[in-house]
């Protein structure tokens, strides 16, 4: 059974077509890199998908129930979880402090409760070893690599338990070596069964990591392939319109 299924959803705003009548599922397990060029509609299905916006058409459904997201805590309690393209992260803050942010853990009867450093230590400690990262707890993040960050960030999506981790651009702006950290934590999300949505223009990235792409252009789905079906210069095309469309 699918993890996600989107049937035909769309979001307008006012005469403006955002996304237009975009269907596809998702597997346990599977990463699906989704690209197009700057106001293909990428980033306002993903809102939609993340709880941010209310679809103007269309259903959802995960594990094969009705899916209505009303606010972004509605996806999270569903096991949805995003990492933005800036982390969110507090820079002045340790990994393990970032990892649990609003949702620090306590000790003790309130109104004498106090912070339990010591397990979101060993917690975070756990989750960063789960994705093979050498990330520590007690490190600040404002010393950290852009690989480190993304494993901070990956690290907070996993105490909840997510089913689905959609994310934004992640290997933007950092060096060969610390996209390659990137990969394998996704490579460790999927290996775990979680579904990674990777929202990317780095043609290299997706066709290392990803199962299939969906490509989108004008707020519409132009494709959906499996990576080993495809290759860069067809979705070059479909990005751009040389190519309208495939199945």
């Amino acid at each position: 059974m699918a993890v996600l299924e989107l049937t035909n959803i769309s979001k307008h705003f006012g005469a403006i077509h955002a996304v237009s009548d975009v269907s596809f599922a998702i597997e346990p397990g599977e990463v699906v890199g989704l690209m197009g060029d700057n106001g293909a509609g990428k980033s306002t299905l993903v809102k939609m998908i993340a709880g941010n916006y209310r679809p103007s058409e269309g259903s959802m459904k995960m594990d094969g129930a009705e899916l209505v997201l009303h606010k972004p805590v509605d996806a999270r309690r569903h096991g949805i979880e995003i990492v933005h393209q800036d982390l969110a992260l507090c820079d002045n803050l340790t990994a393990a402090a970032n990892v649990f942010l609003g949702r620090e853990l306590r000790k003790g009867v309130w109104p004498l409760a106090v912070l339990d450093y010591a397990t979101m230590y060993r917690r975070s400690g756990e989750i960063f070893k789960e994705l093979k990262s050498e990330t520590r707890p007690r490190d600040l993040v404002k010393q950290m690599s852009g690989g480190q960050r993304q494993a901070v960030a990956i690290a907070r999506t996993m105490l909840s338990e997510a089913k689905i981790v959609l994310m934004d651009e992640p290997t933007a702006a950092i060096s060969v070596r610390q996209v390659a950290e990137v990969l394998n934590l996704i490579r460790e999300l999927r290996s775990k069964g979680i579904a990674v949505v990777l929202i990317s223009h780095r043609m290299p990235d997706v066709f290392t990591v990803a199962d299939r792409v969906i490509v989108m252009r004008r707020g519409r789905k132009v494709a959906d392939k499996q990576i080993a079906r495809s290759s860069p210069e067809e979705v070059t095309g479909l990005i751009t319109g040389a190519i309208e469309q495939v199945a």
